[in-house]
Parts: structure tokens; sequence; C-alpha cells
């Protein structure tokens, strides 16, 4: 049994990402093996009754729900970047997290955290300016809503800015993600960025969880200071994965 020499990392996965007819994921099968759900807001999938139905699922599994807001971007599914005024990131973030949060006031939930999803999410960690708008928002709306942004080598500027305005942070490492020499993800136009090998999924997964450490694309081992691990489980591999990991977690953690 591995020696645990980093805090628990609970698993987040992203979720409700279904639109009207089609239909994407393995929502009911992963959820019960995720601590946290990244709930899709509709603005690059999902829609009111999908949200819903994803937030009824959080609850019966006694999962933490957070919003995943996005840039305004169905077709593109999120993934492209936009030019937008920060007044008009505050806005975004707001619609997206207050209809969330109204579905889950009607199932006497809440909404526990936020993270930005895709093009939004990578643009923050990349531009002051955009993150500093997205923390506003929060803080605006929730100062008591964490962030959730991606763990590096350092996150001393995004700590300090957090802390300025007066918000909680959430850092996150990824199962499935190569990371560079620089504890950032890998380029997905890079050959390697995503990980498509189970093994090599649960090895990463594995040392981030027990060490908090991973080995980079080159080959150095660094150290990633994370307190959740994003994972998927939208397709048959994916979710073999996730059900690995979780009960590899649990022996770990001698969760019964």
């Amino acid at each position: 049994m591995p020696i645990i020499t980093h805090k628990k990392l609970l698993l987040n996965c992203d979720m409700g990402e279904s639109l009207g007819l089609w239909s994407m994921g393995l929502d009911e099968q992963a959820m019960p093996l995720i601590d946290m759900a990244n709930i899709a807001c509709g603005f690059h999938a999902s829609d009111p009754l999908t949200m819903n139905r994803t937030v009824l699922l959080a609850k019966q599994s006694a999962v933490k729900i957070g919003a995943h807001p996005s840039y305004p971007d169905l077709v593109g599914f999120g993934r492209r970047s936009m030019q937008l005024r920060a007044e008009e990131i505050i806005s975004l973030i707001h619609y997206q997290v207050g209809a969330l949060a109204g579905i889950c006031q009607a199932h006497q939930l809440q909404v526990s955290y936020v993270k930005p999803h895709g093009a939004l999410y990578n643009d923050m960690m990349r531009d002051q300016a955009i993150l500093k708008a997205v923390m506003q928002a929060i803080a605006s709306y929730d100062s008591n809503l964490p962030l959730m942004l991606l763990a590096k080598g350092d996150n001393h500027a995004e700590q300090q800015m957090a802390d300025a305005l007066g918000i909680k942070l959430l850092f996150e490492a990824f199962a499935d993600r190569a990371y560079d020499d620089h504890g950032l993800l890998l380029s997905r136009d890079i050959a390697g960025a995503v990980l498509d090998d189970p093994q090599r999924i649960l090895d990463q997964a594995m040392l981030l969880a027990t060490e908090g450490k991973v080995v980079s694309h080159s080959g150095q081992r660094l150290s990633i200071q994370a307190d959740t691990l994003c994972v998927h489980g939208d397709n048959p591999e994916s979710l073999k994965v996730l059900q690995q990991l979780r009960k590899q977690l649990n022996t770990v953690y001698n969760v019964q």
C-alpha cells in the first residue's frame, strides 16, 4: 500500500453536459464515484432540465455541487477564447451561477464552489486581467464560494489576488493531462498532452494523491499542492479508470 505524504485529494468531475436530445457523459454511473460535481450552466452545454436532473443525481450521492460557467459558446463547447470586457465576464458568471443556485435551492441544496470551464479556465490562468474579473464576479456574488483553479508549481500570484478580494481558492490537479516542467498543463497542440493510457492515468493520479507530485512531460518530478483531482467518466473506458481510482483511493485513505 502506498505511503500517504499528502493531504487527502477529493475527486471532481465535469457533469451535466448533455443538451436537449443530445446526450453526453455517463453521469449516473460516475456520480457515486466522485466527491465534487462541476455542473454545466447552459453556456457551453446543458439546459434547465439537464441541470435539474444532474443536481438530483448529486443529491442522491451526497456529492458537492459546483458551478461550471463558460464563455457563451455552445457551438464550440466553450473551448474557444472570446474577447470580453471584465464587466461581461462578471455578468456571465453571475448569470450562470445564479441559474444553478436557483435549481439547487428548489431541492434544498446549494452551490459549494465555482470552477470555470474550457477556454475561460485556461484564459484566466494565463491572463491576470481575466482572472481578476472571475474573482471579482465571485467576490460580488458570494465571497464564501471558493474558486477552483489550476494547481501549479507556484500559485503565489493567484493566492495574493484572492486574498486581496477576500475569496477562497481550491487548487486542482489533473489525472489525465500531461504537465510541462513549470507545473502547467501541456498545450493540447502538443502530442501526448492528453493521457490515453489507463495505467498511466492511474499512476499519475495515485502519485498526486499520495505524494502531491507529478512527473512532467520531460521526466522531471514536480511538487503540485492540490486540494482536488479532476477525473473523467464520460465514456466506458474513462469510467473504468474512475472506478479503479476510487477503489484505490478508498484503500489508501482507509475509507470503508
